[in-house]
């Protein structure tokens, strides 16, 4: 069986993953969003108009990963059995660094959503802190690794599976 968004018109289609086993698959993504030092002091002290930051942009990518289906172009409705996101504050470089993890039992990937929770919680840190710093920049979304599905395991920064 072959895998693809094309068709053999090449035409854009959604991957036919009927036929596929259904595995315990966990991706792990991280975001960056960078600040002026005072914004992040204002995040960390909860001193924002808007109220906890945290709590909010936790939330915010939760609730993104469980819709990531509906966000990005074919990918599946996925029955999602976990997903966190976790926050590390980084006063050197001024920045929020974001953690998330998608997990599911089924035929295809969790990568899209734990992607979609970091960059949506980067994006509800900006939207609640831009009215005191619209210079903050999102940066460094990336997938941290992945186990599970036919391809096996993949953990960034190394070539094998």
């Amino acid at each position: 069986m072959k895998l693809s968004h094309m068709d053999d018109k090449g035409n854009a289609k959604m991957v036919d993953v009927s036929a596929k086993e259904n595995t315990k698959r966990t991706a792990k993504a991280y975001g960056r969003i960078e600040m002026r030092p005072e914004t992040l002091e204002l995040i960390v002290k909860n001193g924002l108009p808007k109220g906890d930051v945290f709590s909010t942009a936790r939330i915010a990518g939760i609730m993104a990963a469980k819709k990531t289906w509906e966000l990005i172009p074919m990918c599946h409705n996925i029955s999602l059995t976990h997903v966190s996101v976790e926050f590390k504050i980084d006063r050197d470089r001024s920045a929020v660094e974001i953690f998330t993890t998608a997990s599911s039992v089924g035929k295809t990937g969790v990568e899209m959503e734990a992607l979609t929770a970091a960059s949506v919680a980067a994006l509800t840190i900006y939207d609640m802190a831009k009215a005191v710093d619209k210079e903050m920049v999102i940066a460094d979304i990336y997938l941290l690794m992945k186990s599970g599905g036919k391809s096996g395991d993949w953990k960034r920064g190394s070539d094998e599976k």
